[in-house]
């Protein structure tokens, strides 16, 4: 990908969060910004929770252009914004920092961003069933985002852990804000979750089932498929996990998770800079690099 030259006068976006060495996020927003034609760079700083608070503050004194937020600081960073957006508000938990005239506004792009990777496969979000497993930070971003684009019912399935009580409460607050129709299991249920896929036009795996190490691992069955279902994974390495391999034999529709990397980040810069990202353009870029 094309790599930007730096000037004094280069304004700095970045991203705060640890691990951040493996992340795709600078090949996809330098190459956009360098498409574009915009004077910027992005980075990213290798940052705990606890550093979460001194890291934007720094951010804040050096006049970063924006920021990008991953774990474990998505909820941590809340706390040391001066606004967020409804959605973010709703989720509890922040991927992207605008600097607003000096205001730090935090929003979450990852609903929209996996909703859009959605939409581009000829799917409508209003109006249709939906399937969520998990209700971590990606899950939450799903279904917190299709309740607020309209979909008509929402069911959530997530494992039986200490959280389980949490992410209940956070299904019945959007339930309450929103007024969608949603429902909220355990996902060792398997029969309501074989019934939920089966009427379901869209599901999203939002767990990390089909990454190392589960590469092996499917929490949805093939016979629960059928064709004109999306499939859908928020995992982009491998590209092809067996969940979304089971579906292409199934005859439903396969969406990986590169997609929604590709435009949360696309979000990003309507929200940071008004410009549109050459979506399809870095996504043939990030696929001829493997």
């Amino acid at each position: 990908m094309t790599a930007n030259a730096v000037s004094g006068r280069t304004g700095v976006f970045a991203l705060l969060g640890s691990p951040v060495g493996h992340s795709l996020s600078p090949a996809i927003h330098n190459a956009s910004f360098a498409q574009l034609g915009l004077d910027y760079v992005y980075l990213c700083h290798d940052v705990e929770a606890d550093g979460i608070g001194e890291a934007v503050a720094g951010a804040r004194a050096l006049g970063y252009a924006g920021l990008n937020v991953t774990m474990p600081c998505k909820a941590a960073v809340v706390d040391h914004l001066d606004a967020l957006s409804p959605a973010a508000e709703l989720m509890g938990a922040v991927n992207t920092v605008e600097c607003a005239g000096g205001r730090l506004v935090g929003h979450n792009t990852d609903g929209a961003g996996l909703l859009r990777s959605i939409a581009e496969e000829g799917f409508e979000i209003a109006g249709s069933r939906m399937v969520v497993i998990g209700a971590g930070g990606a899950g939450s971003a799903a279904f917190t985002q299709a309740a607020l684009d309209g979909a008509a019912r929402i069911a959530v399935f997530k494992r039986r852990d200490a959280s389980f009580a949490a992410a209940a409460e956070r299904v019945a607050a959007v339930s309450d804000r929103t007024g969608a129709d949603m429902a909220f299991a355990d996902a060792a249920d398997r029969a309501a979750l074989a019934a939920e896929v089966e009427a379901a036009d869209i599901v999203v795996d939002a767990t990390r089932a089909g990454m190392a190490p589960l590469e092996g691992v499917s929490n949805v069955e093939a016979e629960w498929m059928r064709p004109g279902q999306a499939i859908v994974d928020t995992v982009y390495h491998p590209r092809e996990t067996k969940l979304l391999a089971l579906a292409a034999r199934s005859g439903a529709r396969p969406i990986g998770g590169l997609g929604m990397l590709l435009w949360q980040a696309a979000v990003a810069e309507e929200i940071w800079l008004g410009a549109s990202m050459p979506v399809e353009r870095i996504r043939a870029a990030i696929e001829a690099e493997g």
